[in-house]
């Protein structure tokens, strides 16, 4: 799938380069952000970065970075995993701690979801997050998606059982 590029008031969502990588790898390796997501590592290295930049540039997902459009900075990633047979996707997002309290999370995310209902033309967007990032599910919430439920103790990371929290909102339901 082609990866698109989402243009917000103040972001701007474009696929990831090699070039990324020197920016990237603080920003995605800080601790604070691999323990509010599910799937990235913590030590994050240059080698993960690599592969995370390959990754994004290839497959079904739509995996975006996202940047400040004022100084073209990177701020963080989005993602929409799509699964066509079924009309839904599942939207996901990091930000890097310097920028946390900003906005761009609920920003980025809001595109990527428009991006699913507009132009992939699926029925459903759904989200979920740890209990330990509360600040996710304001995210999800400030989209208009509706919780749908914890599954306890779902995932391991390092070492502790966490809940995670479900979110989805339907084409009708967007904003």
């Amino acid at each position: 799938m082609t990866a698109p590029t989402l243009r917000t008031e103040r972001l701007l969502l474009c696929p990831f380069t090699q070039d990324d990588i020197p920016e990237l790898l603080p920003l995605i390796g800080a601790r604070e952000v691999a323990a509010t997501t599910r799937r990235i590592p913590h030590p994050y290295t240059q080698a993960h970065a690599e592969e995370y930049v390959k990754a994004s540039q290839q497959g079904d997902e739509i995996n975006l970075a996202i940047v400040r459009q004022s100084d073209l900075r990177l701020v963080g990633g989005g993602i929409l995993r799509p699964d066509t047979d079924h009309q839904h996707a599942e939207v996901g997002y990091w930000i890097g701690v310097p920028y946390w309290g900003n906005g761009y999370a609920t920003e980025a995310a809001r595109a990527l979801v428009q991006y699913a209902f507009e132009e992939l033309q699926l029925h459903r967007v759904h989200a979920s997050h740890t209990t330990n990032n509360p600040a996710s599910g304001k995210v999800l919430r400030s989209l208009g998606m509706k919780y749908e439920g914890r599954m306890r103790e779902h995932l391991v990371k390092w070492g502790e059982y966490q809940d995670l929290e479900f979110y989805g909102m339907l084409k009708g339901e967007a904003q």
